[in-house]
């Protein structure tokens, strides 16, 4: 068996110690190949196409980030195997502090990106540095299995390689289990094996990112029951594959006029995606969960795959709100309304509960514990975090509304109204406040208008309310490991005292 498969080069020339560049990377994805499906045809290329070149390009910037010397420490650590930089998302933690660098590393991209893009190259690593270091996890089905895991984890650190994860069936019938609906191949599934692998046929969701990937990995986190075994599966295939097809929604770049009207939408769209298989051939060296419908849920609890990879979400969540944060303060002074006590107390508020996610993203750390040698991140810290942001990201949002008024939608049309110069003088009396030219001032209102009002504003609520599933999964992650023994001891402790 092969244990290196198509795809991009580790020594690249011209980038130092063979890391990735942002140039490189965007002649790895351009016209390889992958069927993105928009407006009725094939993207032939993603990184010129109206709707994906500006995400493409910002996902560039950070392979550059991570590619330039000067940040070599911050980004990367020797491989294991190599001895070349690889990226720190990768690492597989053996104490406490090695969690540390990995946020640092995680936090400058999510800098790059504002906190706007969740599936960034170093969300997927996460998952399988959590799976990799729990390779008797994969063994229990067969050695072979927890092999593929491994070589296939250690080609993709050592490449770089940007995985995307499609972990959801589709929204077809809901009351029914997966080989229960009108059609059983609806639902990503194994339909037969060839020679040297198996055949795979159905729609798996939701692959945030997808265009923009060098791989899908492709496995449920939803609850599965006997009969599922033919969709209870984890693998990872090339984006490129013959027969895989991405559907992603409407990008919200291609509203977006100029990049000043919409300086967020035309860059930080990552969009979501439908990936559908035709007959798709997975060779079994990329299979590692194989119609086993008990192994395809304890993947995510049994390994700290899910806990790594919200971790980095988290990470993520926090630079967000933190630049939520610096945009509404900004707002009130352009409006004069900063030392107003209600302003005051209403950023007060928002700073409380971005706070909340900022410190237990820290707590992940310095709660984490070390089980079988490998790092787990507090897994209550996490799940407590994740269980409430359905409700902090809302109340965010309320109070940054409250706080603007009318402001954000009492705007010129576009930067155009600005080349008039009859228009322009006009703005530049009637549009400016206080130490902020006009420009500048629309230019911060329609900032804040796209993170929080424009139809990208928009996906990334309904994002975050459902980042982690409904609410009730995070919750229940929460029950299964919060110490309730310690708490009953106290409540045991007070019957006791209190008794005649």
């Amino acid at each position: 068996m092969s244990s290196v498969p198509p795809g991009p080069a580790q020594d690249r020339p011209g980038s130092p110690d063979g890391l990735r560049t942002g140039a490189q990377y965007l002649a790895d994805i351009g016209n390889d190949g992958r069927q993105v499906i928009y407006d009725g045809e094939i993207v032939r290329d993603v990184t010129t196409h109206p709707a994906f070149s500006g995400a493409a390009r910002s996902i560039a910037g950070l392979w550059d980030i991570a590619a330039d010397p000067a940040n070599r420490e911050l980004m990367t650590y020797p491989s294991p195997r190599t001895g070349k930089p690889v990226l720190w998302c990768y690492h597989i933690p053996q104490r406490p502090e090695d969690l540390r660098p990995r946020r640092r590393m995680i936090q400058r991209w999510t800098e790059h990106t504002f906190g706007l893009m969740g599936r960034t190259p170093d969300h997927v690593a996460g998952f399988f540095a959590g799976f990799a270091a729990c390779p008797a996890f994969f063994a229990t089905a067969g050695q072979h299995y927890a092999d593929n895991l491994t070589s296939f984890y250690e080609f993709a650190r050592d490449n770089h390689l940007y995985i995307s994860y499609a972990l959801a069936p589709p929204q077809i019938d809901r009351s029914k289990p997966s080989h229960a609906q009108s059609d059983p191949t609806l639902c990503a599934g194994v339909v037969g094996e060839r020679d040297g692998g198996i055949v795979l046929k159905g729609a798996q969701q939701l692959a945030t990112g997808a265009p923009f990937s060098d791989y899908l990995f492709l496995s449920c986190i939803h609850p599965q029951v006997p009969g599922d075994e033919n969709h209870a599966i984890s693998v990872a295939i090339p984006i490129n594959a013959p027969g895989l097809k991405i559907y992603p929604r409407r990008s919200y770049a291609t509203n977006a006029v100029t990049e000043f009207d919409y300086p967020l939408s035309s860059r930080f769209d990552e969009t979501d995606a439908l990936i559908t298989l035709d007959d798709v051939f997975v060779p079994w060296e990329r299979v590692f969960i194989y119609r086993d419908v008990a192994l395809c849920r304890d993947q995510w609890r049994k390994t700290p795959s899910h806990v790594y990879g919200n971790y980095q979400a988290q990470i993520r969540y926090a630079t967000k709100l933190k630049f939520l944060l610096g945009v509404m303060k900004y707002h009130c002074e352009i409006t004069g309304v900063d030392a107003l006590p209600a302003s005051q107390a209403a950023l007060g508020e928002m700073a409380a509960l971005a706070s909340i996610v900022d410190v237990m993203v820290e707590a992940q750390e310095t709660r984490a514990t070390v089980e079988d040698g490998v790092v787990w991140p507090s897994r209550v810290a996490l799940y407590s975090v994740m269980a409430l942001q359905s409700d902090i990201n809302p109340r965010l949002i309320d109070l940054a509304r409250d706080l603007s008024g009318g402001a954000m939608i009492m705007l010129p049309s576009s930067r155009l109204d600005y080349d008039n110069p009859e228009t322009a003088r006009e703005l530049e009396r009637y549009i400016a406040s206080p130490g902020f030219p006009s420009k500048r001032r629309v230019a911060l209102l329609k900032l804040a208008w796209d993170l929080i009002g424009s139809e990208f504003g928009g996906r990334h609520q309904q994002y975050e309310k459902f980042y982690g599933g409904p609410a009730i999964t995070n919750k229940l992650h929460l029950y299964r490991n919060y110490d309730f023994a310690a708490a009953k001891q106290l409540a045991e402790a007070a019957l006791t005292s209190s008794e005649p």
